[in-house]
C-alpha cells in the first residue's frame, strides 16, 4: 500500500487572502516579501543574494506565489514539475489549530476567544485561578507580548519571585514561560494541564508550556521541551479516518500536541527542525505501508516570523530546500508528499503576530499540473483519496 506524507512549514504563507483586510493583513505576503528582501540585498545575513529554493520550487511554489497573490517571487518561477496549487482558509482565524484542523479535514466550527491587546490581557477570576494552581502570590507579564521578547525582559524577576511569566498574543492562546530549573519543567507542566480545562471551556484553543534556561548575566534560551494543551478536535480529523481504516499514523513535532493525541499512533520529537526532519528521513525510509506521517516545523514561525527577521526566515528556508530534495530521494513508489503551511507570519509586517495568507500546497508523486486555487479541507481529501480512506469530512481531492 501507498504511504502518505503531510509536512506543514509552519507559517510559510504567500498572501492573496480575500479576508486580509478583516485581520489587518492587506498585503501581506511572507515568502513574497522575503523573496523581494533577498533579492534587494536586504537579507544578506548568513546567506547572501536572491532566495535559492530549487527543490520546492521545482514542485510549484513560484508558480503558487503567484497564484495565490499576484505577485512574482523574484529568484522562484521554475517551470512545475510536480501539482501546485494555493489554498484558502475558511476559518475564522489566523492561529495554529484552526490551520492545521482544517488541513486535517475539520474546519473550527466556532468563534475563538482572543484577549485583549489593551490593559491587562487576563482578568482577574484568571488571575487568580492561575496563582493557585502555580502557588504564587502573582504573575509577571499579562499582556499581549513576542515570547523570546518577554522571556528576556522578565526572566530575572521571574528568578527573583517565582512567579510564572504569563502572556497571549493575537491567537486564542494562553501562554506561560518558566524556568526549567529554578520553577521545574514538570511543575511547568502540571500548571499548564491544571489551566487547561479552564480555559478549553472559555474556548481559549491553548496553553502552552514555554520552558527556558539560562541567568541574567549570560542570557535566556528557550529549550525544546515546549508542551502544547489543546482543545481537541470536535470531530474526527484525517489522522481518525486512517487510524480506523487500520493505518499507522506517525506524527512529528508538535502535530501530536495540536491533536491532543488524537488518532496518533506514535509521536517523534525533537530540541529543533533539524532534529525533527531526521525523524521525516527515516521514516521516508522506515514509515510502514499505507501510513501516514504529519509533520510539523515551527521554527520558520517561532523563530524567523515572529521576531521579525527575513534573513534568518530565508535562511531556514533554503536550509529545509536541501532537506527536502534528500527527503524526496528516499520516498518510495507509490508514495505522496505534500508540503503546506497553515497560516502566515510575514516578517517584514507590523507588529509580532501571524497573518491572514493563503498557503501553497505543493504535491510530489501524482504528476505534475495545476491545482489552481483550492481549500484547506482539500488536502485532508486528497491524502484520504491517496490513501484509499473512508472520509467523512468535507472537501475534494485534488489529484488527478
Amino acid at each position: 500500500m501507498s504511504r502518505a506524507f503531510l509536512i506543514v512549514l509552519d507559517s510559510v504563507g504567500i498572501g492573496g487572502a480575500q479576508d486580509a483586510a478583516a485581520f489587518g493583513d492587506q498585503g501581506a505576503n511572507t515568502l513574497g516579501h522575503i523573496a523581494e528582501e533577498c533579492a534587494a540585498g536586504r537579507a544578506d545575513t548568513g546567506r547572501k543574494g536572491p532566495l535559492q529554493l530549487p527543490v520546492l520550487d521545482r514542485l510549484g511554489l513560484g508558480h503558487a506565489v503567484e497564484l495565490a497573490s499576484g505577485q512574482r517571487a523574484p529568484g522562484l518561477g521554475a517551470r512545475p514539475q510536480g501539482l501546485w496549487g494555493a489554498a484558502t482558509e475558511s476559518s475564522r482565524g489566523k492561529d495554529t489549530p484552526s490551520g492545521h484542523w482544517e488541513l486535517a479535514g475539520v474546519p473550527v466550527p466556532w468563534d475563538w476567544t482572543y484577549f485583549p491587546s489593551t490593559g491587562p490581557a487576563f482578568d482577574d477570576a484568571l488571575v487568580e485561578t492561575v496563582k493557585h494552581h502555580a502557588g504564587t502570590d502573582g504573575i509577571l507579564g499579562n499582556r499581549h507580548a513576542a515570547g523570546l521578547a518577554i522571556m528576556r525582559e522578565l526572566g530575572a524577576q521571574h528568578l527573583r519571585t517565582g512567579w510564572p511569566i504569563c502572556y497571549t498574543s493575537a491567537d486564542s492562546v494562553f501562554q506561560i514561560a518558566a524556568h526549567e530549573q529554578a520553577f521545574g519543567l514538570k511543575r511547568l507542566y502540571r500548571l499548564c494541564a491544571d489551566l487547561a480545562p479552564v480555559l478549553h471551556a472559555r474556548r481559549v484553543g491553548r496553553v502552552i508550556a514555554r520552558p527556558f534556561t539560562g541567568d541574567p548575566e549570560t542570557g535566556f534560551t528557550r529549550t525544546g521541551n515546549r508542551r502544547d494543551y489543546a482543545i481537541a478536535p470536535p470531530h474526527p480529523t484525517l489522522m481518525d479516518w486512517a487510524r480506523e481504516a487500520g493505518r499507522t499514523v506517525h506524527a512529528i513535532g508538535k502535530i501530536s500536541d495540536i491533536f491532543s493525541g488524537q488518532g496518533i499512533s506514535h509521536s517523534h520529537k525533537g530540541p529543533d527542525d533539524a532534529a525533527l526532519v531526521q525523524h521525516l528521513h527515516r521514516l521516508a525510509g522506515d514509515a510502514e505501508a499505507g501510513s501516514l506521517t504529519f509533520c510539523n516545523l515551527v521554527e520558520f514561525d517561532s523563530l524567523y516570523g515572529h521576531p521579525r527577521d527575513p534573513a534568518g526566515y530565508a535562511r531556514a528556508l533554503e536550509w529545509f530546500d536541501a532537506q527536502a530534495g534528500a527527503f524526496l530521494a528516499r520516498l518510495k513508489p507509490g508514495d505522496l508528499a505534500v508540503f503546506t503551511a497553515d497560516h502566515g507570519n510575514d516578517p517584514t509586517w507590523f507588529g509580532t503576530d501571524h497573518t491572514r495568507e493563503r498557503v501553497p500546497v505543493l504535491a510530489w508523486g501524482h504528476g505534475a499540473g495545476e491545482i489552481g486555487p483550492c481549500a484547506f479541507v482539500d488536502v485532508a481529501a486528497s491524502v484520504a483519496a491517496h490513501l484509499g480512506l473512508d472520509r467523512r469530512g468535507p472537501g475534494r481531492s485534488f489529484l488527478p
